[in-house]
């Protein structure tokens, strides 16, 4: 694999009002997780963070929402987000995260600013109905298929540790391929007291298993890169994640839970002698 690192980083710019059931997530208002929970963060706020996440090397920069799906003032919110990094920050390819969404409203993020959409089917299609029954595995499918046909980057992946099979893995995999994603987000699933599901259920070495089997698949241009619960699997082993073919990780912190400080990511990538790329148009 390549030596070259990308970084991206996330922004959570409205938190904690979903009231959909999925049994992975703090951001679901049915489980009563002990998070921040806020409505439409400034944009002005959300600016100044992107351009410190520039600053601290980040070329993919996301733009996230709780709740199912977009609505007129999520899309319209989402794209004045847009329009204001675009105008102030370099280098940033902007990602948004916002649940299913039509035709109509991808093109309009796109028109917008919006360079790539992140969907992740979450699981394998079989083993959905267990972890979320408020909607379906097929909305999700269809909503990447949609950001596609648009012109939109997909970046899709989805959460192992659920307590699904390995064949569900599996096909979870499978899944994500068949949509040719240009990045494949890869998240082990991170315990919280307040969810349904109780602790994660893959180890470092599956979760080794599990990237080198979706570089195998995707090739040597995808980008895959290790999110959620990177800290919790690979403190002090990140060198095997890379070996097995991880070439993106997010820094700062997640939706919900913290990260690793972006400068010490950096010096660790440094000393394991990887380079960051520094520019949107090496993507």
């Amino acid at each position: 694999m390549s030596k070259q690192i990308f970084l991206c980083a996330i922004n959570n710019i409205l938190s904690g009002s979903c009231n959909e059931d999925c049994k992975f997530c703090t951001q679901s208002v049915r489980y009563k997780a002990d998070i921040a929970r806020y409505t439409f963060k400034p944009i002005e706020r959300i600016v100044a963070e992107a351009k410190e996440a520039r600053a601290n090397g980040a070329v993919g920069y996301c733009l996230v929402t709780a709740g199912k799906g977009l609505d007129e003032k999520k899309t319209d919110y989402v794209a004045r987000a847009a329009q204001a990094i675009k105008r102030e920050v370099e280098g940033l390819k902007l990602i948004a995260c916002n649940g299913t969404a039509t035709l109509e409203q991808l093109r309009y993020l796109k028109a917008h600013g919006i360079d790539s959409y992140n969907h992740n089917l979450e699981t394998s299609e079989a083993y959905y109905p267990q972890i979320c029954t408020t909607h379906s595995w097929q909305e999700r499918y269809r909503t990447c298929l949609n950001a596609k046909e648009v012109g939109l980057w997909l970046c899709s992946g989805g959460i192992f540790g659920m307590e699904e099979s390995a064949s569900d893995q599996e096909a979870l995999i499978d899944a994500i391929l068949s949509l040719e994603p240009e990045s494949i987000p890869i998240n082990f699933y991170h315990p919280n007291p307040a969810l349904p599901i109780k602790a994660r259920s893959v180890g470092r070495e599956r979760a080794v298993e599990i990237i080198r089997a979706v570089r195998a698949k995707a090739g040597k241009e995808r980008l895959v890169m290790v999110a959620g619960g990177r800290e919790l699997l690979f403190g002090g082993h990140e060198r095997e994640m890379f070996e097995a073919g991880a070439n993106a990780i997010v820094i700062g912190n997640y939706l919900t839970t913290p990260g690793e400080a972006p400068d010490r990511d950096r010096a660790l990538l440094r000393d394991l002698g990887y380079e960051v790329v520094e520019r949107c148009d090496a993507l």
